[in-house]
């Protein structure tokens, strides 16, 4: 649903919208942009690349940074001013955003899925023992070797390109991204499958896109609401509530999915938390009015804590925690 208000007056200049500068950041700014410029054909918006620790430490162990890596700078943009709005891919958005700045509006969610590439076209279900997986998602890690212990998975870092074109230097027999992101690159025919969310349950907010402004610049605010999709802000807010109720302040491999009925009033939450090797891993789900989103997350992340996700949560901080915020 969106907004059906007048739109607020022309800018006297142009919106400059904050966003990363990888190919995929630089699609989801000017989509969002062509978004709003559709539905006011007089509005200008211009697209301001902002180099964040994402980019400058992209071969990093994002753990070692900290929590905000691929929005740190954008924010600071953000807060003095130099850009109106910022885009991001909603699970790089960390739980808590910096005061004055809020969580503007949601467009419309593309598929939340994980999508299997494989460098022979195996399928993932029928890789043999010892075949090697790239991927730097604990969330990921931990779900593929609760299923198939006998399956190595390796450290594959860097962008979308950097990574595929990685599959072959390393020998690997495939890597697992988000559909959404390869959908939107155009990159389609790189997919073998879609990963089923019984195999691997997708990141809180994946497939989602972010539009934060600061929350003091109303006419900003009012302006952005016009691509405001209510049925996944709904989705993302019950993930993101599981999220910041679960974790407790450090990244752990954690999933969550929301899912609607036809009518939008149902609201179907399925949550997993697990260790990094993925020897323990719980997985629950919970169901109510969708206007209650926040209030399932949070009864899912208590349901998984009571039955031995604080004592994971344990083990990962007794292992020295999981710093980074976002990507899960």
């Amino acid at each position: 649903m969106t907004s059906s208000h007048p739109s607020p007056p022309i800018p006297d200049r142009p919106l400059k919208v904050g966003t990363r500068g990888s190919p995929l950041a630089l699609w989801q700014a000017e989509h969002i942009a062509s978004q709003l410029v559709q539905r006011d054909p007089r509005l200008h918006v211009e697209i301001v690349a902002i180099r964040t620790a994402g980019e400058k430490y992209a071969e990093w162990d994002f753990r070692e940074i900290g929590v905000g890596v691929f929005t740190r700078e954008i924010d600071q943009a953000l807060l003095e001013g130099r850009v109106d709005f910022a885009v991001h891919s909603l699970k790089d958005l960390p739980t808590d955003l910096p005061e004055k700045l809020i969580l503007a509006a949601v467009p419309e969610r593309e598929s939340p899925f994980d999508a299997w590439i494989s460098g022979t076209g195996t399928p993932l279900e029928k890789l043999p023992p010892g075949a090697r997986i790239g991927t730097s998602s604990p969330r990921r890690q931990a779900q593929i070797l609760h299923r198939r212990r006998d399956l190595e998975v390796v450290p594959l870092r860097g962008n979308v390109e950097t990574r595929l074109r990685k599959i072959g230097e390393l020998g690997l027999a495939g890597t697992i991204l988000a559909y959404a992101g390869l959908h939107r690159l155009g990159k389609d025919r790189c997919i073998t499958a879609l990963v089923p969310a019984d195999w691997i349950l997708p990141a809180v907010g994946q497939g989602a896109l972010a539009v934060v402004a600061r929350q003091d610049r109303l006419e900003v605010v009012e302006r952005l609401q016009a691509i405001e999709h209510r049925p996944s802000r709904r989705r993302v807010a019950a993930e993101r509530a599981f999220l910041k109720a679960l974790r407790g302040g450090c990244q752990v491999p954690a999933a969550a999915l929301a899912t609607l009925d036809g009518a939008g009033r149902t609201l179907r939450l399925e949550g997993m938390v697990a260790t990094a090797d993925g020897a323990k891993l719980l997985r629950d789900a919970v169901e109510g009015p969708s206007e209650e989103c926040e209030r399932l997350g949070l009864e899912l992340a208590q349901s998984l804590l009571q039955r031995g996700g604080d004592r994971i949560l344990e083990q990962i901080r007794e292992g020295g925690g999981q710093k980074a915020g976002g990507g899960l």
